[in-house]
C-alpha cells in the first residue's frame, strides 16, 4: 500500500494497482458494498476491503485528501489497530491546502436500529462518541466508553486499540479469502473461554475502544467532519453505514457549514468546539 498526496476536495480515493484499469474507488458511504465483519467499498467492478482502520487514522489525523494505492483487494491489517497508520502519517507530515474544512452540524436526532443494535446522532457542540457493547464472554461482558474527539484524544485513547474476534469468525473470514494474514500479532483472539494472546490487552476496555475506532472510520465515509454526538449500542459496520445514509436523507436534521463565523447563529449563540487536528509541516 502506498499513500500519496491528493488535491483539494479529491477526498480519499483507493486505486487498485493490481487491476488492468487501475480502478478508482472513492471512500464514500454510497460505495459501501459489504459490512460483514469489516467495511468493503466497491466501484467500477473493483472492491477494497477492511478500509475502516485506515479511514479512522485519516480522520484522527485530519486528513481530507489522499490517494491510496493498493495491489490487492484488502488493506494491510498491520497490528490490528490504527496506530501504525497514524505513525506513518506523522512521519511524513500533513499540510493545510488553503481551504477551510466544511462541517456537518447535527441539529436534530437521527437514529437507526436493527435487532438489539442502535446508532444515532444527536446535537452537540462538538464531535463526541458514546459507545456501549455487550458480549456473552467473561473477558468482554458489558463495556461503555465516551470520547470527546480531538487529534490528541484519538491518538492516546483510541488509535492503539486492536481489532478482536473469536476463532470461529477468523475461520469464517479466511474461508472467504479475507484476513488471510490474521494472527495473534494483529488481533485480540478469543476462544470460548479466554483471550488467547499471551501479552494480554493494551487497555482494560480495549474492546469497546476498538469499536469506537471502527465507527470513526465508518463515519469518515461521509467525507465531511461531523459536529454532533454519535451514540451507539451493540452497533457495527452495517448500522454505521445505514445511519449515514439515513442522515443524508434527512437534510432537515443538519446544516453544512463552510464558514466558521456562522457557529454562534447555528446554536443560538452557543459556541461550537471545532475538533483539533495534527498539522505537521511537510516539504516537497
Amino acid at each position: 500500500m502506498v499513500i500519496r498526496p491528493a488535491g483539494v476536495d479529491e477526498g480519499i480515493v483507493f486505486v487498485r494497482t493490481d487491476l488492468p484499469a487501475r480502478n478508482r474507488i472513492k471512500a464514500d458511504v454510497h460505495n459501501v458494498v459489504d459490512t460483514t465483519l469489516a467495511t468493503t467499498l466497491g466501484a467500477n467492478g473493483a472492491t477494497v476491503s477492511t478500509v475502516e482502520h485506515l479511514m479512522s487514522a485519516f480522520c484522527g489525523m485530519g486528513v481530507d485528501n489522499a490517494i491510496v494505492e493498493i495491489d490487492a483487494s484488502e488493506l494491510p491489517i498491520m497490528d490490528g489497530s490504527a496506530r501504525p497508520f497514524v505513525e506513518l502519517l506523522k512521519s511524513v507530515g500533513t499540510r493545510p491546502q488553503g481551504k477551510v474544512k466544511k462541517l456537518l452540524i447535527i441539529k436534530k436526532k437521527v437514529a437507526v436500529s436493527e435487532g438489539e443494535g442502535t446508532a444515532m446522532f444527536i446535537p452537540s457542540a462538538e464531535f463526541e462518541i458514546t459507545y456501549h457493547i455487550e458480549f456473552n464472554h467473561k473477558d468482554i461482558g458489558a463495556q461503555s466508553y465516551h470520547l470527546r474527539f480531538s487529534d490528541v484524544s484519538y491518538e492516546e485513547e483510541i488509535g492503539a486499540a486492536r481489532t478482536f474476534g473469536f476463532l470461529r469468525d477468523v475461520e469464517y473470514l479466511q474461508a472467504r479469502g479475507l484476513a488471510l494474514g490474521g494472527s495473534l500479532k494483529n488481533a485480540i483472539v478469543l476462544d470460548e473461554n479466554r483471550i488467547i494472546n499471551k501479552e494480554g490487552l493494551r487497555f482494560p476496555d480495549e474492546f469497546v475502544r476498538h469499536k469506537i475506532l471502527d465507527s470513526i472510520g465508518d463515519l469518515a465515509l461521509l467525507g465531511i467532519p461531523i459536529i454532533g454526538h454519535f451514540v451507539a449500542s451493540k452497533s457495527g459496520h452495517r448500522l454505521n453505514s445505514l445511519l449515514l445514509k439515513e442522515l443524508l436523507l434527512r437534510p432537515d436534521c443538519w446544516d453544512l457549514v463552510d464558514n466558521f463565523s456562522k457557529e454562534e447563529m447555528l446554536f443560538n449563540r452557543a459556541s461550537l468546539r471545532i475538533p483539533s487536528f495534527h498539522v505537521l509541516d511537510y516539504q516537497y
